[in-house]
């Protein structure tokens, strides 16, 4: 190898050296910070600023994210999700005002909305879901404890749910995070007799309940039936009073009818009557004088 390759090759290690060199001096002083991420610049091991913090309502694209500066080798940079998190809660017994021991399972989501107070109190968004978690279900208890167990059946359980997300929250906001939302993913009595006697209890309310239902109906019929029973008896009467004739001569046509089998109720012809062409009863068939 000659004088001038060896230069060269000299020249080659010198300029991957230098860019090497840039490439972390350009790291040390400038972080990309993505759109999921809050950065917070730690200096001297103190919190003090935080790039793309979280900001309700605000428009994707002008939140902050992108290139940011910082101090060699002074400032350290954590980062803090921006996103909705979320723990899940142990499973907690639960006693309600009716006496029944319900199994319950439950989750929040939540989301870290001060950098700062969240480093200095929590330290990590996992030591934030983990100081939660028991308070939810201390939460969970408190409010379930309140109600009976057909309450989480009915409207009543958004209630409940906002109730035990008002509580958390006030809790969460210690943390710098904010809680977003609160449900109930399982709510069960225990295996065994509890939970057939529970079964029982419920089908004997419904039974009465339906019973109570149908001696109303029945209830309601009568009174108008009879009403209308009333309301017929009143036409019937206007009727003799305008029209005395007509209105016998209704009627008995309306007797032989349902004498002599003509109403449909037998086969036409298959009554036999035995009567004096001069009795009362046939006196329609005479015609009037």
């Amino acid at each position: 190898m000659n004088w001038s390759d060896t230069l060269a090759s000299r020249n080659l290690i010198g300029w991957a050296i230098g860019v090497i060199a840039a490439i972390l001096l350009f790291n040390s002083v400038v972080a990309v910070v993505p759109e999921t991420k809050q950065a917070l610049v730690i200096r001297f091991g103190k919190p003090e600023q935080v790039y793309n913090a979280y900001k309700p309502n605000e428009d994707f694209g002008q939140t902050g994210a992108g290139l940011v500066f910082k101090v060699p080798f002074v400032d350290q940079i954590r980062w803090i999700d921006k996103r909705v998190l979320d723990f899940d809660m142990e499973r907690q017994s639960v006693l309600s005002t009716d006496q029944l021991r319900l199994e319950v399972d439950a989750y929040a989501r939540f989301r870290i909305v001060d950098p700062l107070r969240m480093a200095i109190t929590a330290g990590s968004e996992r030591r934030v879901s983990d100081a939660l978690r028991p308070i939810l279900g201390s939460s969970l208890r408190n409010e379930l404890g309140k109600r009976p167990f057909a309450a989480l059946l009915s409207p009543e359980r958004g209630k409940v749910m906002d109730n035990i997300q008002e509580g958390l929250n006030r809790v969460a906001r210690q943390y710098g995070a904010e809680i977003v939302d609160v449900r109930i993913k399982r709510a069960d009595l225990p295996e065994g007799t509890p939970l057939e006697s529970a079964f029982n209890r419920m089908r004997t309310a419904r039974e009465q309940e339906a019973r109570s239902i149908l001696a109303e109906g029945r209830k309601q019929a009568q009174i108008i039936m009879a009403e209308a029973d009333a309301q017929a008896a009143g036409i019937y009467a206007e009727s003799f009073n305008k029209d005395p004739d007509f209105y016998n001569f209704y009627r008995a046509m309306q007797s032989y009818r349902i004498t002599f089998g003509t109403d449909g109720t037998e086969a036409a012809g298959s009554a036999n009557a035995i009567l004096s062409p001069d009795n009362e009863y046939l006196r329609e068939f005479r015609g009037r004088r």
